[in-house]
């Protein structure tokens, strides 16, 4: 069986993984975002439905002073004694090691436990033969988001409903020696237990080791092939490949779910996406397949009309460092969103600003905006310092004056035309780099960004190097959002668009 790669497309990294009752539940990182914990749902392992966020109020998560980058870290996915449990790391967030349960993972679910004494990154949640829970974490010290100290991989027993560790956390095996070990997860198979770690750093060192025991406390023997899975080195079309979580497959097989970046050029635009790969085992130990690219072949349209109340309850909609409904409503104008600026334009600390993920190389993102009430537009943002806007006002000729903004940090560049009308349709295009350039040519994709006034004329405003809004030069952890903004008062939206495809 042929299966789809990227899996889960767009900002979606840290997989983690479960099947239950012949059902695939699918859970990733969100960082600075909310609603956070993106939850998928698949019954074949190809089709999968963004069907709910585990964190829903930004109480759960405490991620409301997150800086970009920072926030809701690496989920582990785990279900026991009819619970599906989300054991996350909050960084530069007020509650650091917090699991979360459902009955239903479309949700809702809890408001979380913390568990004092985990003192890490990157949770992983298991439950021995006894049915004692086990908490195997990256002992990554952090003070906001400044390493303070590091002591490998550790363990610790611990009680779920009381939220403590009940014994010292214990040193486990650590990896080969590579860099950042991090991103433990547990499985019991054949009589062994096998611990699976990410080594490496997350870039382009990344990489997959594996190591067994006789218990889920060890002692730990590395495998005889270390790292077992890695693009560092190699011309792969899919780079970074790591943090790994295993599962059993579609066929009866094991598969790997894990993060990694595909290139448009010289950069990776869309952040860290969910890969999947075979894993056969040999000798009692696991060889998953390199990675490959396998995009759909059918290209995705999404249409929201804001004349629909529903349109806004999406799950896909994101803000950053609070929820959507914080920022934009209905009401305001008779059928369209509203948003209210808050401190400044798309590149504030906490923008008035609603979008989605880009989650195809090949794309187009559009809007209708009445600026009447203030000043704003459609924007791409990977983080505070690395945006994009089309940012429409009205001036005092009855028009509309629609300025591109490309920012980067100390740099700032703008494009103005004036377009006739009261309403104006802003559009921002994504396409792969021109074709004829050599393969050592340092461009990215291309980004368009064009307006057109109510009668339906273009004008193309700017076409921008997108290597600049890469995960290889802007917010290493995240990817490109493209949305809704506000800068100055409060702007209305009739609807918003997006088309997405990949070459083939």
């Amino acid at each position: 069986m042929t299966l789809p790669n990227p899996l889960i497309p767009g900002f979606n990294p840290d997989p983690s993984c479960v099947l239950v009752d012949g059902t695939y539940y699918l859970v990733t990182s969100s960082f600075e975002y909310l609603p956070g914990l993106p939850v998928y749902r698949s019954t074949d392992f190809v089709t999968w439905e963004h069907v709910g966020n585990v964190a829903v109020r930004e109480e759960q998560v405490g991620v409301g002073q997150a800086p970009a980058g920072a926030g809701v870290w690496a989920p582990t996915l785990r279900h026991h004694d009819g619970l599906f449990h989300v054991i996350v790391s909050v960084t530069a967030g007020s509650r650091r090691c917090v699991v979360f349960t459902a009955e239903d993972p479309a949700g809702p679910w809890s408001e979380g436990t913390s568990i004092d004494g985990v003192v890490g990154i990157d949770p992983d949640l298991a439950w021995d033969e006894t049915g004692a829970a086990y908490v195997t974490y990256s002992a990554l010290e952090l003070d906001g988001v400044t390493q303070v100290g590091f002591h490998g991989i550790r363990q610790a027993r611990v009680d779920l409903d009381a939220g403590k560790v009940l014994e010292e956390p214990r040193s486990l095996w650590s990896g080969t020696g590579l860099v950042a070990p991090e991103a433990p997860h547990l499985y019991r198979r054949d009589g062994y237990w096998y611990l699976f770690i990410a080594e490496g750093g997350t870039g382009s060192g990344h990489a997959v080791s594996v190591a067994r025991g006789p218990s889920i406390e060890g002692p730990f023997e590395g495998a005889p092939s270390n790292p077992v899975l890695s693009a560092s080195g190699r011309y792969r079309p899919v780079q970074c490949t790591g943090h790994a979580d295993l599962v059993r497959g579609p066929d009866g097989d094991d598969v790997l779910v894990l993060l990694g970046t595909r290139a448009a050029g010289a950069a990776s635009p869309l952040g860290r996406e969910t890969y999947v790969t075979t894993v056969e085992w040999l000798d009692g130990w696991p060889c998953p397949a390199p990675v490959d690219l396998a995009p759909r072949p059918e290209p995705l349209d999404e249409l929201f009309d804001f004349a629909d109340c529903s349109a806004p309850a999406d799950p896909g909609w994101l803000a950053v460092g609070r929820m959507p409904g914080d920022v934009a409503s209905l009401g305001e104008r008779p059928g369209h969103l509203t948003i209210s600026a808050g401190s400044g334009g798309i590149g504030a600390f906490r923008p008035g600003f609603v979008g989605r993920r880009q989650r195809h190389l090949i794309s187009g993102f559009e809007t209708t905006v009445d600026p009447a009430d203030g000043s704003g537009g459609l924007g791409l943002r990977f983080d505070e310092d690395f945006t994009i806007a089309l940012v429409a006002e009205r001036v005092p000729s009855r028009g509309i004056r629609v300025t591109a903004r490309a920012s980067l940090p100390a740099l700032t560049r703008e494009w103005v035309t004036e377009l006739v009308g009261e309403r104006v349709v802003l559009r921002l295009e994504t396409d792969t780099p021109p074709p004829g350039r050599a393969p050592w040519s340092p461009l990215g994709d291309r980004i368009r960004l064009i307006a057109a006034d109510e009668a339906g004329t273009e004008t193309q405003l700017a076409e921008l190097d997108g290597r600049f809004w890469s995960v290889e030069m802007a917010a290493p952890f995240t990817g490109r959002v493209v949305g809704m903004f506000a800068e100055r008062g409060a702007v209305h939206f009739a609807g918003f668009r997006y088309h997405g495809e990949d070459p083939s």
